[in-house]
């Protein structure tokens, strides 16, 4: 394969697993709880801006990563408190609520940061060649982490108690809390992981991306689309969703570079003379002949 192709490919797997990641916190509340949370792209730039602030007061990476997810696991515990299920049975009501709640952040963002772009310096620099072609060594550090995080989540909520506990609540949560489980609290713990995950990938995609405060609104429309062609329940839905998506993506951020490379037509100039016109060489050799 050439270079552009293995790009290609590196590029298709980095979209999956990006998208992967910013659905899976959308997929743990709207499949576990049934709530469309319209305010879950802001978790997702409120995670970026922890990022900001940790550049901004000079302290490591690590530090901003985890004042995301504690930002947005505090601000989510207090939204699926007071606002989410109080709602949770009147479906129209939530959608409305955290659409109001999605607005209201977004403004509270530009009232503190602005409404221009931010960008954050990249932790892990330079290039690494993978298959002959140099990549960006963030971005496939970054992959590698999606792929061991949503292992070990796939291994957590398929053979742990608590997993068992989630899955018997959404399953039937009137059984589940009839033999004892506390259903309230794991619609909680699931509403908290869920925009937690989403503030994690914002801290994560912050040093790729321009950090503004409509970044989350993009990603949100993505994370639809992957619930949408995949479904909800399994993480092999959530990738081949995410997979569809990010195909698309992947080809259409190569198009560019293709129309590049793409040989270009060279226009002739028009005559100053002639109507508009330009004779062939055939015709100005005939011509030639009937001179003589």
């Amino acid at each position: 394969m050439d270079s552009s192709t293995i790009t290609l490919l590196l590029n298709l797997v980095y979209h999956v697993l990006v998208l992967s990641l910013v659905a899976l916190g959308l997929g743990m509340v709207f499949g576990m709880l049934g709530v469309m949370n319209m305010a879950q792209g802001e978790f997702l730039t409120l995670g970026a801006y922890a990022m900001v602030v940790a550049q901004r007061m000079q302290i490591a990476a690590g530090w901003g990563i985890l004042m995301a997810i504690l930002v947005t696991a505090t601000l989510g515990y207090l939204i699926e408190r007071w606002l989410v299920r109080p709602l949770q049975t009147r479906p129209l009501d939530t959608l409305l609520a955290t659409w109001g709640l999605s607005l209201l952040v977004r403004k509270g963002i530009e009232a503190v940061f602005g409404r221009q772009y931010q960008n954050i310096t990249q932790q892990i620099g330079g290039s690494t060649q993978i298959f002959s072609v140099d990549y960006p060594s963030y971005r496939l550090a970054l992959m590698l982490a999606i792929v061991c995080g949503l292992l070990m989540l796939g291994l957590w909520y398929k053979h742990s108690t608590a997993g068992t506990r989630l899955k018997a609540s959404v399953a039937n949560p009137v059984l589940a809390q009839a033999i004892g489980i506390d259903v309230k609290r794991q619609a909680c713990m699931a509403f908290v992981c869920g925009v937690a995950c989403t503030g994690l990938a914002g801290a994560l995609l912050a040093p790729l991306v321009r950090v503004e405060p409509l970044m989350g609104m993009d990603y949100l429309l993505g994370s639809f689309f992957v619930l949408v062609v995949g479904g909800l329940g399994s993480l092999s839905g959530l990738f081949a969703g995410a997979g569809t998506v990010g195909a698309v993506a992947a080809v259409t951020s190569f198009l560019p570079q293709v129309q590049e490379l793409a040989p270009q037509v060279v226009k002739k100039a028009k005559p100053e003379r002639g109507g508009g016109y330009e004779l062939s060489e055939h015709v100005k050799r005939y011509y030639k002949t009937t001179l003589v």
